[in-house]
């Protein structure tokens, strides 16, 4: 048995991207950042991990309507990583999850700026 399944819950960190598919469905994009708390040598660290986040079809019109930067957001999908090669030949990768749930924090939670 095996399992693909990604829960992240932070503020995304930049408005969504919202295209259509050549298809016609809906395609958004958009970044979510998620804080990491702890101490080491008595001192009080953080470590910020940034995700790459796809929403297709009615999940995408949902991100473009009422997620905006700042906004807190909790996200269930899968992680996919994608690759393919520039212009130059060099293979590159990217990393995604692909939204299944998508859950809008309260509203005016979350950072500002």
């Amino acid at each position: 048995m095996n399992l693909n399944k990604a829960f992240v819950l932070g503020n995304v960190t930049r408005d969504p991207e919202v295209r259509s598919l050549p298809s016609g469905q809906q395609v958004a994009s958009f970044g979510v950042a998620t804080n990491r708390f702890y101490t080491s040598n008595g001192q009080k660290q953080q470590d910020t991990e940034f995700h790459n986040i796809v929403c297709f079809g009615k999940l995408a019109d949902i991100a473009g309507q009422y997620l905006n930067k700042g906004s807190l957001v909790l996200i269930e999908g899968r992680i996919k990583t994608r690759n393919w090669q520039n212009q130059q030949g060099v293979k590159q990768y990217r990393t995604e999850i692909i939204a299944e749930v998508l859950q809008l924090g309260p509203k005016g939670a979350g950072f500002s700026g």
